[in-house]
């Protein structure tokens, strides 16, 4: 009798006797559990029955391949081809190999391989027990170092006992190396009983014994779970391991617990120490969970939803988000993101020093060109010190809306000692305008937030942009009406750009000097105008050398919103230089009349032949020209 007919059999017993209202029976020895294959192949000169292969999303869906000319034993290993850097089929290679009908791994203590590359390289991590489910029994390997040379590897398993189901046999993922692709081979991958392994190790938190703060309600993250076992070389391997390996114990559970996945539940106040063990062997390391009152939750906001665009609030509808903590290697140490307490979503940041909430990459940079307000609310998890201090920083990409092109601006706000107290929230709603630098607001990427370690433990929530048309109503963002009409007598004038007059030929209006300005002409009420986006600096290249010595004024009309620093040079070979400062952001149309005395006493005016233009923001040009009285 096969044992899904005892399986139908059993329950229609159960079922009779429930409805004949009989006594309990109990099951004949004949009922026996499930049971999974007992087979710890995965890659002999082919995949062990069952097996699957799925690529990690982004991911370089071709990097695996079948290899049948390089193997170390029989007639083919695993071949991985890790693209370049950038590549636009996927920046990476990462898989997992499951096989979903589950093995009975108990028999066996490690997963073992052998591995080559084409170059000496470091696979980020390879392991087991990953399926896309639960990932349950998750052990990871990382920095894995391989050489042109066949080596066996040896990833040993925590607990074999409780691997009865498991169906993560292999996975792994790996990037280019330095910037560039390589290959890397595995064969001969299967679990084994090697019986040779030394003692093994725990640990909770890296060994350490550490304490944390918190609140009633609160989740606080697993800290890192790792092994350490000596292999017969007498190497010592070290890998990261999950919660489900340990057994944990909660010095008193009416403060904290711990669930299957090691996160730590706040219950009630008081001090609780976390500990645990693996098959009987105690792990290194505990956590001092210090459990203060109920979390109290953020003020309310009471802004209109429809005057808002949130980053992070449970009151709002938030704009999607790279990450809220991309840990920007290697001088950050802030740990932390997104976390719920008691019911309510809010972000956590420990050990903060600086950290990045990003939109840019994998969705689009935002307009808070109409907002006039940044809120967030802070509460800070330590005592307050004078000289204390956080800092929002606000970063626009720019009209190319691209990080790294020198076309950026930002602003920051700093929140002192004064205001932050421990423990409680403190509410901030900064008008935009207050961000000094922050000109461009079209193509917000980045949010800051920098303490430089004076405070490393806060709260955040409700973190959003609004507007309110009672403080500041929008601001054009370009001009609706063209330059005034100039009237000056052509015979008296040299022009450059002007359609009131002949403007010198052959002139080159956005020469390759390695800005980021983005330079257009575009039509403002029927006038020819040239418009200067995202501008760091800006050059103008005439056709020949210009000789406006007999001139006494350069004119200008130029209109900007968001700029605050503007300067106009003239050049003539040498080159000789200088500046003239211009007066942002414009009431309208500016029109200014330089004398030439100005820029005579270093520029050669006999022979002008560029000009150039720095500062910041969006700034447009018109009726730009030479005259005399």
């Amino acid at each position: 009798m096969n044992f899904k007919i005892n399986l139908l059999t059993i329950a229609m017993i159960l079922a009779l006797l429930f409805i004949a209202g009989s006594c309990e029976r109990e099951l004949s020895d004949d009922a026996v559990p499930v049971s999974f294959p007992k087979n710890g192949e995965v890659y002999l000169d082919g995949f062990s029955s069952g097996l699957e292969y799925l690529p990690f999303s982004g991911s370089f869906l071709a990097a695996f391949t079948v290899d049948e000319q390089t193997f170390q034993s029989g007639t083919s290993a695993m071949r991985f081809d890790v693209p370049n850097e950038g590549d636009p089929l996927g920046g990476f290679v990462g898989a997992i190999f499951p096989d979903f009908g589950g093995r009975d791994l108990t028999g066996f203590d490690a997963l073992t391989f052998w591995a080559k590359a084409s170059q000496a390289a470091t696979i980020n991590e390879i392991g087991f027990g990953i399926d896309f489910g639960e990932n349950r029994h998750q052990v990871t390997l990382p920095n894995l170092q391989l050489t042109t040379n066949w080596r066996q590897y040896i990833i040993p398993i925590p607990a074999p006992d409780r691997l009865t189901q498991e169906q993560g046999l292999l996975w792994y993922a790996e990037g280019p190396e330095n910037g560039n692709g390589y290959t890397f081979w595995l064969d001969e991958v299967e679990f084994v009983n090697l019986g040779t392994l030394g003692q093994p190790s725990f640990l909770i938190a890296d060994g350490q014994n550490i304490d944390v703060n918190t609140l009633a309600g609160a989740t606080v993250e697993p800290p890192s779970l790792r092994q350490i076992i000596t292999l017969e070389s007498g190497q010592d391997q070290t890998t990261d391991i999950s919660a489900a390996y340990f057994d944990f114990e909660s010095s008193d559970p009416l403060v904290a617990t711990v669930n299957a996945d090691g996160s730590i539940e706040a219950v009630g106040q008081g001090v609780a120490i976390i500990t645990g063990s693996v098959d009987g062997f105690p792990a290194n390391g505990s956590v001092a969970i210090f459990v203060e009152g109920a979390f109290v939750s953020a003020p309310e906001p009471t802004v209109d939803p429809s005057e808002v665009i949130s980053i992070f609030s449970d009151f709002y509808s938030n704009r999607p988000v790279d990450y809220l903590n991309g840990f920007w290697a290697p001088f950050q140490t802030t740990l932390g993101g997104g976390i719920e307490v008691g019911g309510d979503n809010i972000i956590e940041y420990t050990d903060l020093n600086f950290v990045g909430i990003q939109f840019i990459e994998n969705t689009s940079t935002i307009d808070i060109s109409e907002m006039t307000h940044f809120h967030v609310d802070i509460q800070v998890r330590e005592p307050v010190e004078d000289g204390d201090y956080i800092e929002f920083e606000l970063l626009d990409a720019g009209p190319d809306d691209m990080l790294g092109t020198g076309n950026e601006q930002s602003g920051k706000i700093r929140i002192t000692s004064d205001d932050l107290v421990n423990g409680e929230w403190f509410s901030v709603d900064a008008l935009l305008t207050n961000f000094p630098g922050l000109l461009n607001r079209s193509n917000l990427a980045q949010i800051i937030i920098v303490s430089d370690a004076t405070i490393e433990n806060v709260y955040l929530d409700n973190m959003f942009f609004y507007r309110d048309p009672n403080v500041m109503p929008p601001q054009d963002t370009e001009p609706t009406v063209g330059a005034p009409d100039p009237s000056r007598d052509a015979n008296n004038v040299i022009s450059i750009f002007s359609d009131g007059y002949t403007n010198v030929g052959g002139t080159d209006f956005n020469p390759d000097w390695g800005q980021a300005t983005i330079v257009t002409e575009e039509s403002i009420d029927g006038n020819n105008t040239l418009v200067y986006s995202g501008l760091n600096f800006q050059g103008t290249q005439l056709a020949e050398n210009l000789d406006v010595s007999g001139m006494e004024f350069l004119h200008l009309d130029y209109w900007s919103s968001n700029s605050n620093l503007l300067n106009i040079f003239l050049i003539s070979p040498g080159p000789l230089e200088t500046p003239v400062s211009l007066d942002v952001p414009s009431d309208g149309w500016n029109s200014i009349d330089i004398p030439l005395m100005s820029f005579s006493s270093v520029v050669n005016l006999n022979e002008v032949f560029q000009f150039k233009v720095d500062g910041n923001g969006d700034v447009y040009f018109d009726n730009i020209y030479f005259y005399r009285n």
